[in-house]
């Protein structure tokens, strides 16, 4: 019986800004269904950055490697297509859209991922639950995207995006920063619950804060400096940054 492909897969990634500085200087990783992976690593080390180019965003080139979904690869792929094809991004400072009900925002962006035609009033009972799971009151599908938003609110909207949505891959850049415990538990929540509805989803968090992690339990962790991951295990890994530092890892 033949080995079934990686769900996300990341060769040998080097990327580069605008101007021409190299950021992400020979990223590794394997994703399979249904399993979390979380990144870690200092200000600086190319976190944001690598989840932006997993995107597609015209900010960075990648100058050598490959990124492949579920086989195929789609390194060159524009963020349209990936979106489409089931790879969702948790920005981690979500944009603001005047105008655009959360609602309207779901119901365009479910058209354009499953080719579903639904009415507001349909959509409207469908997130009824994930509302109510996210402690969002249900007159916040009226609310334009973002405006006025509190930091938690943004984060649990993403969430709800995710779980409407129903990607194959979720990368969620720094979900849990600016979160309180309590909006941060009701995150993690959100996210497990998720990826009970949807076993196969791929979780990658990108995170400064091993806090989340105690909500999440990462089947792998990596670490990343100086763009290139130096490091990967399991909770030995997160009780060494306790103890250590992100320094202990350098030289790795």
């Amino acid at each position: 019986m033949s080995t079934p492909s990686p769900l996300f897969e990341i060769t040998d990634l080097h990327a580069s800004a605008e101007d021409g500085t190299r950021i992400l200087n020979g990223v590794n990783m394997t994703i399979n269904e249904g399993e979390v992976h979380a990144l870690m690593g200092p200000n600086g080390s190319g976190k944001s950055t690598l989840a932006s180019v997993l995107l597609g965003s015209s900010e960075y080139e990648v100058t050598s490697g490959s990124i492949h979904f579920r086989g195929e690869d789609i390194t060159d792929w524009s963020t349209e297509m990936r979106g489409k094809s089931g790879i969702f991004l948790a920005f981690q400072y979500p944009h603001e859209v005047a105008g655009v009900s959360v609602i309207n925002f779901l119901r365009q962006a479910l058209s354009a991922r499953k080719d579903i035609k639904m009415s507001v009033l349909e959509l409207r009972l469908s997130i009824m639950e994930w509302l109510e799971t996210l402690n969002m009151d249900s007159s916040f599908a009226e609310r334009y995207l973002n405006e006025g938003f509190s930091g938690g609110e943004k984060k649990r909207n993403e969430i709800l995006q995710m779980a409407i949505l129903e990607p194959e891959i979720a990368i969620l850049d720094e979900t849990d920063s600016g979160l309180d415990i309590d909006a941060l538990t009701v995150v993690a929540d959100g996210v497990t619950k998720v990826r009970e509805k949807n076993s196969s989803l791929g979780v990658l968090t990108i995170t400064h804060y091993q806090r989340l992690l105690e909500h999440l339990h990462p089947d792998v962790v990596h670490v990343i400096m100086d763009g290139k991951i130096v490091a990967k295990g399991g909770n030995d890994i997160v009780e060494k940054l306790e103890s250590s530092g992100y320094e202990s890892f350098r030289g790795n």
